[in-house]
């Protein structure tokens, strides 16, 4: 058998609880790299996947679950969301009290404060989703409990 990559989940899979990757797994890495074996990750993350990714270790990255897919820093899939799709469902969650957010190259389109929730996040902008033209990477939202949600 002649393996050409190597993809793996991040969180859950090759993260620890602690977000970082283990020395064994960075050696093992190593030495698949060394047969010529490529490396690559897939995420639902975007942006945040750099920060708890060792700095080299792969060749390809996957991101926002898969509207995205990168050889190393080349764009070379990318799938948005068309606005006119995503503003409607942006509107019905802002107006159900949701906190929702738009993500596209890594600038986040929100209407809360991104970085209260993600400290690491600061590049976002409080949105008018009535007026947003910007195609989507990702749309997500964050909401503590259903009972928020149901308000």
């Amino acid at each position: 058998m002649n393996i050409k990559m190597i993809a793996t989940d991040l969180d859950g899979t090759l993260l620890r609880g602690d977000k970082t990757v283990s020395d064994y797994t960075k050696a093992v890495f190593a030495r698949c790299r060394d047969a010529g074996i490529k490396l690559a990750y897939a995420t639902a993350r975007g942006s945040s996947a750099e920060h708890v990714t060792p700095t080299g270790l792969f060749d390809g990255k996957i991101i926002m679950n898969g509207s995205v897919a990168r050889i190393c820093d080349e764009v070379v899939y990318n799938r948005l969301i068309p606005y006119e799709i995503a503003r409607p469902f942006l509107l019905a969650c802002h107006e159900r009290g949701m906190n929702i957010t738009s993500e596209v190259s890594g600038m986040h389109y929100s209407n809360f404060v991104v970085s209260d929730v993600w400290p690491w996040i600061t590049n976002f902008q409080i949105t008018d989703f009535a007026q947003h033209e910007i195609d989507a990477e990702k749309l997500y939202t964050h909401n503590p409990s259903l009972e928020d949600m149901l308000l």
